[in-house]
């Protein structure tokens, strides 16, 4: 069998079938800024102060992300060679597979469309986090109690593999071992931490509750009021990491092919991947692209691609760090509908994500700025942080994660003979998620099921056919950001009261 794939697969700056400011912005607007804009008197001041802001973030670094192209790219594929496997996609997943199967005597070939860490291996805000965050609602009434807490161990184990492998391949990617803390920002929100605490404790995550006295004590910033804390994981950078390993694939001989995109492939016993100048034929494929999986032909009805994105500030002076606090710079990420995410980084700028998320229509994934999240994004830093309100940007940056109905990862294994390996579904946990599934489905491919990922194995739930699914994700997305928005409205208001 024949899987001709899309001529625009992933990253391309096409269209996604949907302008920018979707009715997720527009229904937001509506309930929330347009009321505010009315007693401001004048929604064209309104206008051009927006288009001020966006002319601004035009000035930042809009597209990629922590990676930069490598020193030394990979020559693109040019005619055809043979593999024992052939992993389409250079990320967290697939390198780490790459590496696990070299060990072992495989010849592995890698194909990249882009280069190594283009995807949300690159683009991510660093966070190695455990079970800390993870949807227990979405999943654990589908798959029981027990196998909630393989999953918890899943979970966990990825910080695990992940420390171990840095040491492994001596890679230096700025690791702050310091915890993470999931926070809230307001009252309300103390009850939805303890509830997520004490489900996870039941499955077998350690945290620790942190009051206002305790959160005060560790110096975390004041807009922070109290948090769920795990002293496992910490933050990297994740640009760092991926092109460490990276470099430990070209050494363990992995053959990576950049800037050659997987066009299509037929198949059966052995695999025939076509790519623009050349094929590789290996009775073993996996595909190990995430969010752009969906535009392979596969999970398609399974996962979704997420556009996430970020904005970091230039440096912090001393004065500022100082005035900051902060001294073990744990990651923290916030309890809202749509999580905030903060935290400093290894040359004391700051890092704030996500806030703002949208599905695009078809499941494309144009690689394009979206002004909008950044300006959500500015807000959210202005809020958290006001005495860094007139602190410069210095990038802003979007990319894609996927996501499952359930939350949680999918792996598996699809074709006419079995022998075509996913895994995708990373929602936001990949950093360790994604290295461990990558070396768990190699050790798979060499005969050896690990229990863990035996564990990921359930029934995904299936989603809904277009135009239904773009409707139902984003207008979900959309009631979400108004009780994001209701929220940050009174925190804000009740801060002003103060000042």
């Amino acid at each position: 069998m024949v899987k001709e794939l899309d001529a625009n697969q992933g990253g391309g700056a096409g269209h996604s079938g949907v302008t920018r400011r979707t009715f997720v912005k527009g229904a937001a607007i509506a309930t929330i800024v347009a009321p505010a804009m009315a007693a401001a008197g004048s929604v064209h001041a309104e206008s051009v102060v927006e288009a001020k802001v966006t002319a601004d973030l035009g000035k930042y670094r809009a597209l990629g992300g922590w990676v930069e192209k490598p020193d030394d790219p990979q020559p693109a594929l040019e005619g055809d060679v043979q593999a024992d496997v052939v992993i389409v996609g250079a990320g967290f997943a697939g390198l780490s597979a790459a590496l696990e199967l070299a060990a072992h005597g495989a010849k592995v070939v890698v194909l990249e469309r882009e280069f190594a860490g283009f995807g949300a291996s690159g683009r991510n805000a660093g966070y190695l986090a455990g079970a800390l965050g993870i949807e227990y609602d979405l999943f654990l009434k589908n798959i029981g109690q027990e196998k909630g807490k393989k999953i918890v161990s899943f979970y966990e184990e990825g910080v695990s593999f992940v420390e171990r492998k840095l040491k492994e391949h001596g890679i230096d990617c700025d690791y702050n071992q310091s915890g993470l803390i999931r926070a809230g920002i307001d009252a309300s929100q103390e009850e939805k931490v303890r509830e997520g605490m004490r489900i996870g404790a039941e499955l077998g995550l350690q945290s620790q509750f942190l009051d206002q006295a305790a959160m005060r004590a560790r110096g975390i910033p004041p807009a922070f009021l109290f948090g769920n804390y795990t002293p496992r994981g910490g933050t990297l950078n994740p640009g760092k990491y991926v092109m460490g390993l990276r470099r430990a694939a070209l050494r363990a001989g992995v053959k990576i092919y950049e800037n050659t995109p997987l066009l299509s492939y037929v198949e059966g016993a052995v695999i025939k991947a076509r790519t623009p100048r050349g094929s590789v034929s290996a009775p073993i494929m996996m595909l190990a692209t995430n969010a752009y999986t969906p535009e392979l032909g596969v999970l398609g009805g399974k996962v979704i691609p997420i556009r996430v994105s970020a904005i970091e500030t230039e440096p912090l002076s001393a004065a500022q760090l100082a005035a900051l606090g902060w001294p073990r710079r744990e990651g923290i990420v916030t309890a809202h509908w749509t999580m905030e995410s903060h935290r400093l980084t290894a040359h004391n700028t700051l890092l704030v994500t996500t806030k703002r998320i949208s599905y695009p229509y078809g499941s494309k994934t144009p690689n394009v700025p979206d002004y909008d999240q950044y300006r959500e994004l500015r807000v959210a830093l202005h809020d958290r942080f006001p005495a860094l309100r007139n602190i410069a940007l210095r990038a802003c940056w979007s990319g894609y994660i996927s996501l499952a109905g359930d939350a949680l990862p999918v792996v598996g294994t699809t074709g006419s003979h079995q022998n075509i390996y996913y895994a995708a579904g990373c929602t936001g946990h990949g950093v360790g998620t994604q290295s461990l599934v990558g070396n768990m489905i190699a050790k798979r491919i060499r005969g050896t099921e690990d229990e863990l990922l035996a564990a990921l194995r359930h029934d995904t739930p299936s989603t809904l056919p277009e135009p239904l699914r773009w409707c139902v994700v984003n207008g979900a997305l959309c009631v979400t950001n108004m009780l994001d928005d209701r929220l940050n409205s009174k925190v804000r208001e009740a801060h002003y009261r103060k000042g």
